[in-house]
């Protein structure tokens, strides 16, 4: 069947159905309200994300993203650096951060070990957390990945890795229902969690 729409509309529309989360018909919905854009505004949306892109990068200390040589966690004096929590996301910081009870500072993964979808630990950012364990002055590690399979498998793994440089592993507790996103917690969960962490 013939497509009812440009071919250049169609590409718009596949590019956001790429997107995680967007279905077909919210690609459409998202075209549509582009295309309805004043041309100042859509400019303006497009150099925004050519902006973050050259611009975003990873914080050479904690994996979380930042447009500055450090992130804001890692520059600041007021976090206590002794404590590490670990999240598989840069989004995951963010729901922590909502919480106003964490006062540590984070390493981000990028991902969860995940055989089913190839991803092992050479594909995470485990390398540079143990770097960070090895130069000291770190006294306690959070495991905050989801509380799925594999967010388990990952909190597993790395607390054996961090075991031999003698510090405390602790997991957060299940104030988080299992199988369910730590972007999705609320304030209330997330504090109840953060309090109840247990050592691994």
């Amino acid at each position: 069947m013939a497509s009812l729409f440009p071919p250049s509309f169609e590409t718009l529309i596949d590019r956001f159905a790429a997107l995680p989360g967007i279905g077909r018909k919210s690609a459409q919905r998202l075209a549509f309200h582009i295309l309805s854009l004043p041309d100042g505004e859509a400019e303006a949306f497009a150099a925004a994300i050519l902006d973050a892109r050259q611009t975003v990068h990873a914080c050479p200390v904690c994996q979380n993203l930042t447009d500055d040589e450090l992130c804001t966690v890692c520059r600041s004096e007021r976090r206590d650096h002794s404590v590490v929590c670990v999240v598989a996301e840069p989004r995951d910081v963010a729901s922590i951060e909502r919480s106003r009870e964490y006062n540590g500072v984070y390493h981000v993964l990028h991902g969860v070990l995940s055989p089913m979808n190839h991803v092992g630990p050479d594909d995470l950012r485990i390398r540079e957390l143990l770097a960070r364990v090895d130069a000291g002055g770190i006294s306690e590690v959070i495991m905050a990945t989801n509380p799925d399979t594999e967010g388990d498998a990952t909190a597993i793994y790395l607390s054996r890795l961090l075991k031999p440089f003698g510090l405390k592993v602790t997991r957060l507790a299940y104030g988080i229902p299992v199988g369910s996103n730590l972007e999705f917690a609320d304030d209330a969960t997330m504090l109840r969690a953060l309090e109840g962490r247990r050592e691994m």
